[in-house]
């Protein structure tokens, strides 16, 4: 019946949409569409022992930069998510300053290890030592040759600690991954791996194997947490691999952990949650799982289209759709769809994703109202409930594509938003946090990630962090050069927040901006909950540093931000009403300087704007001049190409808007 009900409201919306105007693009706007998942990630690999690494010690925080600490290393860069599948892992217990990193053995700390086999990283005094390399899980069931039908693959992970616990042996980590166990597709997917380890003694560990089964068709789960009660939630796409076709169940598979005490150690319980979609998407773009700090109210989110949200333009676009729980994941309510675009759509977006100059340069005549844009999600999400018991949704969102279910991917023309509710679901705000430059990262064999958007909850729950990855460099158009860039939130119940500055600009900070992980912050894994000690709300972030032009099926190492952090002071905007009180424009030094062969100019902007850039040498000759166009506001990073300029000192001059400053300049 439910189905039934969804397609007559999707035909009714559809209808609608049809008697709307339709407008068209001045030109031809690049878009993007949901990445299907693929069966990746098999190397029937096993040799030698592990080995342990040793302790490294991070310095203090520099004022232009974070510090990077090594951690642990993997066969390959499949550990930390697929095509927008960003996992659980890194995690954090704030009381006792522990960060943990989880993720496939083997590479340079492991020579000879097998990838299959699963370890983790930890760190004690709030991510400034580590102890690497701590094996865990160890693939054992040998199908023949060197395949082992359990080897860990897309591994999730969390951290339970009892209220008022100091002693390690009552901490458990609970892990959950996908295993190659054929059951679900032919030399492929469909098992399950879960169970505990004790943080007082990692010899003392539990294994449990689950195939695919019945109704149940097993993959790779995108969300997962674990609650305040210590039970753990896997939300899986129930896919059934098995005729080559990947046809979805349209259900979710919800995978509840709960602790046996007679057992020590968890049991699966596993439910349908009916999840029908249009049939165009294929499936849900992404899932994901949160609780409140009391563990019974929860929800589960879908990117999706369910039919429930009105049409919008003839756009077809995908939006969140969620489920809640009041008692602790035993019943979930029907699923609920969001409304982003259209007269019952949410300010946040309508008002304030696009400028006018931006829709004027999007749409030829007539150009529409601003209530008659289709917007819709892109493809991954991440979730948290806050003190209030209230969801919020990180999600970047933009224009719908011409094609159904797109994107429009242009430069500027999406944002990272916070959506959150005041009152349990029925009221919904977008706060936009930050304009994306780019979309989607390409690698060698077609691996692909999108922003990765993910949200850290303080330990109160009263403030939250969003981040997401983007390659901030003019004139690039692939996001397989990123940074990572994060803005705190306070929202409030009339649907404006306070929100951290970058240096006094109304903009999000570039983390690994003049850092060892400048432009390589690629697959960032962000901790669902913050440090705080001393005024400092400190985020544990990791990432692979894979290059766009290296294979990830190719050995990783794995990195540690150790000290990015928020105060009280960083919250300087409260919405948008004081952006025209700051300083508008902020262009640096150009670095490396001097320069061999090229340098660059990092702008960051409160308002969109257009930029362009001159070179003068000392007796005031222009040898250079770029004009980049409009760009949104936000930060991005321009390349100035000098090997074709004499040794010598030169001035340039970056022109945004009404602002116009002078550097000087080296050339070697």
């Amino acid at each position: 019946m439910k189905k039934l009900l969804l397609s007559c409201v999707a035909v009714g919306f559809g209808m609608f949409a049809f008697a709307q105007q339709t407008y068209n693009f001045k030109t031809q706007m690049p878009e993007q569409k949901a990445v299907q998942k693929m069966m990746v990630g098999i190397e029937p690999v096993k040799s030698g022992e592990i080995t342990q690494a040793g302790e490294i010690t991070s310095g203090t925080r520099d004022a232009n930069s974070v510090t990077i600490i090594t951690l642990g290393s993997s066969a390959n860069a499949y550990s930390y998510g697929y095509g927008g599948g960003q996992k659980a892992i890194v995690a954090a217990i704030p009381e006792l300053n522990m960060v943990t990193n989880f993720h496939r053995m083997g590479g340079v700390q492991d020579p000879g290890g097998y990838s299959g086999d699963l370890g983790f990283d930890i760190s004690v005094d709030g991510g400034l030592n580590w102890s690497n390399m701590n094996e865990m899980y160890r693939a054992t069931n040998n199908a023949g040759g060197t395949y082992f039908t359990d080897a860990g693959r897309y591994p999730n992970h969390g951290l339970w600690n009892p209220a008022g616990n100091t002693d390690l042996n009552n901490i458990r980590m609970i892990y959950f991954a996908a295993t190659l166990d054929g059951s679900n597709a032919t030399d492929s997917w469909g098992g399950y791996a879960y169970g505990r380890v004790n943080m007082g003694d990692y010899t003392d560990t539990t294994k449990n194997l689950q195939p695919t089964h019945d109704e149940y068709f097993q993959y790779i789960p995108d969300a997962f947490t674990v609650n305040t009660n210590g039970d753990a939630y896997a939300v899986d796409i129930n896919q059934d691999w098995s005729t080559g076709t990947v046809a979805y169940m349209n259900t979710l598979i919800v995978n509840k952990l709960t602790w046996d005490e007679a057992e020590n150690d968890y049991v699966l319980e596993q439910s349908l949650l009916d999840a029908p979609v249009d049939a165009a998407i294929t499936r849900p773009a992404h899932t994901s799982v949160a609780f409140s700090a009391d563990g019974q109210t929860g929800y589960i989110t879908m990117i999706a289209d369910n039919g429930s949200t009105e049409v919008i333009g003839g756009g077809l676009g995908m939006y969140p759709v969620f489920y809640k729980t009041t008692d602790g994941g035993s019943s979930w309510g029907d699923p609920i769809g969001i409304q982003l675009a259209g007269p019952n759509g949410m300010a946040g977006i309508v008002n304030e994703l696009l400028t006018d100059a931006q829709i004027t340069e999007l749409y030829g005549d007539p150009v529409p109202p601003r209530d008659e844009i289709p917007y819709t999600t892109a493809f991954d999400c991440d979730i948290a409930v806050d003190a209030n018991g209230n969801l919020h949704i990180g999600v970047v969102i933009g224009v719908c594509g011409t094609d159904a279910y797109s994107i429009v991917s242009a430069s500027g023309m999406m944002a990272a938003y916070d959506i959150y509710t005041t009152d349990g679901g029925s009221s919904w705000f977008a706060v936009k946090l930050g304009n994306i430059q780019q979309l989607r990262g390409t690698w060698p064999t077609d691996y692909t990630e999108d922003n990765r958007i993910q949200i850290t909850v303080s330990p109160d729950r009263e403030t939250l962090f969003v981040s997401w990855l983007d390659t901030d460099m003019a004139d690039v158009t692939d996001n397989s050069r990123p940074n990572i860039f994060t803005r705190g939130i306070r929202p409030n119940m009339w649907g404006t927040a306070d929100l951290t500055c970058s240096a006094g600009l109304p903009t999000p900070n570039n983390v690994t901006f003049l850092s060892e992980g400048m432009w390589t912050a690629s697959f960032a894994s962000i901790s669902d909950v913050s440090l705080y000690a001393d005024g400092k709300y400190t985020i544990p972030m990791t990432y692979q540093p894979v290059a766009p032009d290296v294979d990830p099926a190719l050995p990783v190492v794995y990195k540690y931000i150790t000290n990015f952090f928020y105060t009280e002071d960083d919250f300087c905007v409260v919405g948008n009403q004081e952006i025209a009180q700051v300083e508008q424009v902020q262009i640096s030094q150009n670095f490396p300087n001097p320069s061999t062969g090229e340098t660059n100019v990092s702008l960051n902007m409160a308002k969109g704007s257009n930029v362009s850039v001159e070179v003068y040498n000392i007796t005031g000759q222009k040898v250079y001049f770029h004009d980049y166009g409009y760009k949104a506001a936000g930060s991005f990073t321009m390349t100035l190409h000098t090997n074709g300029l004499p040794s010598g000192v030169y001035f340039y001059s970056v022109e945004a808007g009404a602002t116009k400053v002078t550097h000087k300049m080296v050339v070697k």
